[in-house]
């Protein structure tokens, strides 16, 4: 499915065409459209209890001198990205910390998909 959506919007940025997929959301972050993927992230009852175990695993905070939002891109380089436990769901994102605030982050593309705090 990810594959298709990738394709479509290759085409369509060929074409000089926008492409709207039903499995994404647009969301406006400052002055750009970002597209966020709908996909298993921590359920919100299971947050606090997530918060106080990256408080407990002692995770380092990285700093960065971009604001932490949805959608923006961590570095490449000097951040570390941990595996959320199955305890908290079943997804394919990592965590991290970053400027204080505990980020989920899908490790392909290092994007921010969820800003925890």
């Amino acid at each position: 499915m990810r594959n298709r959506i990738l394709a479509l919007a290759a085409l369509g940025v060929a074409l000089g065409t926008p492409i709207a997929a039903s499995a994404q959301t647009g969301i406006t972050v400052g002055r750009a459209p970002v597209v966020v993927d709908s996909g298993p992230t921590i359920a919100v009852e299971q947050r606090p209890a997530f918060r106080d175990y990256v408080v407990e695993q002692r995770v380092p905070a990285f700093s960065i001198p971009d604001r932490v939002v949805v959608g923006s891109t961590l570095p490449e380089t000097g951040i570390t990205y941990y595996d959320v436990p199955q305890r908290f769901g079943a997804t394919t994102y990592r965590y991290t910390v970053v400027n204080g605030e505990t980020v989920l982050v899908e490790p392909r593309s290092r994007r921010i998909v969820e800003v925890m705090n």
